[in-house]
């Protein structure tokens, strides 16, 4: 498996611990707003972060550490990912990974085998045709719901979370993300950051405004146990 990125040390990429965070080229989702543009239609341009540095790393800082993150792209595409997260919690160190729900049949396999402690799922859209339309690609509704189901029996700490774009989710849509997830542990609404997006035109595209984004968390609350708002409001 090729590693595109190593993040020595975030406060930012899971809430309350002190990480490192890996990164995995290439993603199933052509998501307009995407931020990681490179590591989706590029992800030969990286160069290679070997596998032995990290190690090393983690090694040397594994008392300072709390956990490792896995991102991408999107991790679950590569097979040889249970094997990346054995090596990581053989040194001690809990694992979150980021996904976006297109392979059930990996996230039952890496919770069977407990191999992540946290996993953050991003919700993309209400689960209808409006998936797709804003994933960029044919999304099987079936294996998103799947993974919701999944990762909510699991019985593992885990969120969802949504990245509010203006013209792509109005906030009915938000609203029935919000009801899809009713009872659900966590909820993450993500302000829309229109720097460098996959799609150029939405680079002049204005977030939504604090009121909007407040008042949906509010809406969250009421039957979602934990929600947070993520980015500048």
């Amino acid at each position: 498996m090729k590693i595109i990125g190593f993040i020595e040390t975030s406060l930012l990429d899971w809430d309350g611990h002190i990480v490192a965070s890996i990164y995995l080229p290439g993603c199933n989702f052509r998501c307009p707003y995407c931020h990681n543009k490179n590591v989706v239609l590029n992800p030969d341009s990286f160069d290679e972060v070997p596998l032995e540095h990290i190690e090393s790393y983690i090694s040397e800082n594994k008392d300072f550490l709390d956990g490792i993150v896995v991102s991408g792209g999107e991790p679950t595409m590569h097979e040889d990912l249970p094997d990346l997260l054995k090596k990581i919690k053989r040194t001690g160190l809990k694992v979150k990974l980021d996904t976006n729900g297109t392979n059930p049949d990996m996230l039952e396999s890496l919770i069977s085998e407990n191999l992540v402690d946290y996993i953050a799922m991003d919700v993309k859209a209400p689960l209808n045709q409006k998936y797709s339309d804003i994933a960029g690609v044919e999304v099987k509704l079936d294996n998103i719901k799947r993974s919701i189901d999944l990762i909510e029996a699991s019985g593992i700490d885990y969120e969802f979370r949504t990245t509010i774009v203006p013209i792509l989710l109005s906030e009915d849509d938000v609203l029935s993300i919000i009801s899809e997830l009713a009872g659900s542990k966590k909820y993450a609404l993500q302000q829309f950051r229109p720097d460098y997006t996959l799609d150029p035109a939405l680079s002049e595209l204005k977030p939504y405004q604090s009121e909007i984004i407040m008042n949906l968390a509010d809406s969250a609350q009421k039957t979602i146990k934990t929600v947070t708002i993520r980015g500048d409001v």
